[in-house]
């Protein structure tokens, strides 16, 4: 069935959380429903529509930012009333506004997840989770990583209190009590979670979640073991899932999956099948989309989506049709409603510009007195700095609550910035020297009119190691910046994984000395990304990495005093050695170290590099063709005569040419590893090598992969 939804807005908040927003139940079939929403300036929002516009029906004082906002009540009757999480408590309101709870929790943190199921709260911190049953503690559990969202299976139907976490390492956590039942791994980190068509499914027991890597999936969590149903890929490099809804909207008797991303970017999935997510429509807006929820808010009898953006704004898209039908007399009734509406709002709109303008006189007139105080207005900015497994680069996305004016970017480790097809801003470069300033990156990115989010790509090389650092400033007067920094860990492209393959031949580090669990801990969360920085329970840990460049892999376990690396990539090895040992002379501790360097891990990671290179020096050739190509093609008029091979080329131009611009520095980076790995694998045995740099480059031009292996055989 075609679908058609026409973009309305009604109302703009303050900035909002993750699931902040929520629609409450109709009081018949088809009348339109209230919008409560929570921003982080503390108030609570309630609000109709009348006649096109909104009409408040409360509106509480500014508080502490509210996290979360869900809907509750006794179980099988409406869900009406309104719970927020503000810092560590739980605060509860009726649908006229009238607060009947108080509840301060016992957490010492801030509270990030919440879910109500008629007296249950399940509350999560950081790290901690909270089962309370009428404002009594009953379960806790301490997760291994952090939370990112909580959920209940519906009591009715699993007969049982199952709650689920969403945990920032992969995995979904299914509790019993206060005891872990089984954990569910997840192809990324999980950000949301969601009953399927919003009560589980038949059997209650199916979830769907979203990823912050903009993967969705569904699956049921059994009393022993998850049944994965069905997994959709982020095939189309969109952002990451910040919620999700259940509603019928195109009016077939079956739910449809409502998802909202972080690039703005909002989706309906059906369901072809029990197991079969299929995309049905999707629509971009500027900014990223915090809540959704389906319903019928503008007009009676017109379904539509309600979403909430991170700025505040609350976006219909209504199955109201935009064009009506009908005689002279509705055209006239309808012209008379929008000459109102426009007369009220050009009206509105001149009252705001004579305040604007007396706000400013007066801003002026207090700054030249002599008791002058400096007033720097605050703003908030959304940020995240994350690896990306397709391409090996870093993604940093800025969201700013007002437009971006520009944005400079520096950093003391050198970095490669990538190209972004989404990205309007214009960016330019300026030189830096390295010695005094330690200055390897300046960049300035000058925003279009109205850009509220921009996203940017780097990729760094493993070994250096530093600080980003992001300097935002948005269009508002007088001019502020605000500077964020983000660490360059120096193994910066491996991630997290589930698994590894334990038949590669493995090199390996062992450190041995005096120093406790938490020491050296603390030096693995400084050397990799996705560790969390609480100390595991218990008394040791193995994380699994995987690098996203090339494909090797890092098996870390530790405890305390004795920590134990694995890797089939020497500069892996050689990189940890380097800096744990840094880390460790910093606090004055003596460490033990010994490795035992496996030969067939060099031709191993050789094979894995030899298919990149050979790849990127043709990609390299064909595009230093191109242009003599073209020129031929000129003189000639035709290229009939050529080869195949140069026919194809020039077909492929503009492809290729794209390829290569996506990726700069990329065969130089490859060049980089080799050398890193021709001069590590002698490092271990005490020679030094580097003299022999310059024949090894002469090699690599050309050479195929039984040569270089060859090369590196007999060097020495």
């Amino acid at each position: 069935m075609e679908l058609s939804l026409a973009r309305v807005d009604y109302l703009q908040v303050g900035v909002t959380a993750q699931k902040t927003m929520r629609l409450l139940p109709a009081s018949g079939r088809k009348a339109t429903q209230k919008v409560v929403v929570g921003d982080q300036d503390g108030v609570i929002t309630c609000f109709g529509i009348k006649k096109g516009e909104a009409v408040p029906v409360f509106k509480t004082l500014p508080g502490q930012k509210i996290a979360r906002l869900e809907l509750g009540g006794a179980l099988n009757t409406p869900q009406e009333k309104i719970f927020v999480a503000t810092g560590s408590e739980v605060r509860g309101f009726t649908k006229r506004g009238k607060q009947f709870l108080s509840f301060e929790t016992n957490l010492t943190e801030s509270i990030k997840a919440m879910h109500i199921s008629g007296a249950d709260l399940f509350l999560c911190a950081s790290y901690i989770y909270n089962h309370y049953c009428d404002c009594k503690d009953h379960h806790y559990y301490l997760s291994g990583d952090k939370i990112n969202d909580v959920l209940c299976l519906p009591v009715q139907k699993v007969n049982c209190i199952t709650p689920v976490l969403a945990c920032q390492d992969r995995v979904l956590r299914v509790l019993q009590g206060s005891d872990l039942l089984y954990e569910v791994e997840v192809p990324g980190p999980p950000t949301v979670l969601a009953l399927k068509n919003g009560n589980g499914g038949d059997s209650g027991e199916e979830i769907v979640y979203g990823t912050s890597d903009g993967k969705l999936g569904l699956t049921q969590i059994t009393g022993t073991k998850p049944v994965h149903k069905c997994e959709v890929g982020n095939n189309k490099k969109r952002g990451g899932i910040l919620c999700i809804d259940s509603f019928d909207i195109l009016g077939d008797g079956v739910k449809e999956l409502l998802v909202g991303r972080d690039d703005g970017t909002l989706e309906i999935y059906n369901f072809q099948s029990a197991d079969d997510l299929v995309l049905q429509y999707d629509h971009a807006l500027p900014e990223s989309i915090t809540s959704v929820q389906g319903g019928c808010v503008g007009k009676d009898g017109y379904d539509e989506i309600l979403v909430c953006t991170y700025s505040g704004w609350l976006t219909g898209l209504t199955t109201e049709p935009v064009h009506r039908e009908g005689g002279s007399g509705e055209e006239l009734k309808l012209s008379q409603e929008m000459q109102s509406k426009i007369s009220s709002l050009r009206n509105e709109l001149q009252h705001l510009q004579m305040k604007v303008l007396q706000e400013r006189e007066k801003y002026q007139q207090s700054s030249q007195s002599s008791t002058a105080i400096s007033s720097v207005p605050a703003f908030n900015v959304n940020d995240k700095f994350t690896l990306n497994k397709d391409d090996a680069s870093y993604s940093l996305i800025l969201e700013v609550q007002t437009a971006i004016d520009n944005v400079l970017v520096q950093s003391d480790v050198p970095l490669d910035l990538l190209d972004v097809d989404k990205n309007s801003a214009v960016v330019s470069f300026s030189s830096c020297d390295s010695e005094p300033n330690s200055n390897f990156l300046l960049a300035t990115y000058r925003c279009q009119a109205n850009t509220m989010r921009l996203e940017l790509k780097v990729r760094s090389i493993e070994g250096q190691y530093g600080t980003l650092q992001a300097y935002i400033t948005p269009k508002i007067q007088p001019k502020t910046c605000q500077v964020h920094q983000y660490q360059i860990k120096p193994l910066s492209l491996h991630q997290r994984t589930h698994s590894i393959d334990h038949d590669r031949p493995m090199n390996t580090l062992t450190l041995k000395g005096q120093f406790s669990f938490a020491e050296i801990h603390s030096w693995v969360v400084f050397c990799l990304p996705e560790v969390p920085e609480k100390t595991p329970a218990g008394e040791s840990i193995t994380f699994y990495f995987q690098n996203t460049f090339l494909g090797t892999q890092l098996e870390s376990t530790y405890r305390k005093g004795e920590g134990c690396f694995k890797s089939d990539n020497i500069s892996t090895i050689s990189i940890l050695k380097d800096v744990l040992s840094k880390e460790a002379t910093k606090r004055k501790i003596n460490l033990n170290i010994s490795y035992d360097i496996n030969e067939e891990s060099v031709r191993h990671t050789l094979k894995l590099i030899h298919p990149k290179l050979e790849y990127q020096q043709l990609l390299a050739k064909k595009v230093h063709l191109i242009d003599a190509l073209r020129e031929l093609q000129v003189h000639e008029g035709n290229v009939d005569f050529l080869l195949p091979k140069y026919r194809s080329i020039l077909e492929e131009a503009d492809q290729l040419l794209e390829e290569y611009k996506r990726q700069p520095a990329h065969l130089e980076r490859l060049y980089g590893m080799i050398t890193d790995l021709f001069i590590d694998k002698f490092k271990f045995k005490g020679t030094n090598v580097k003299s022999k740099v310059p024949l090894l480059l002469e090699t690599l031009d050309g050479c195929d992969q039984d040569g270089l292996i060859a090369f590196f055989d007999t060097a020495a």
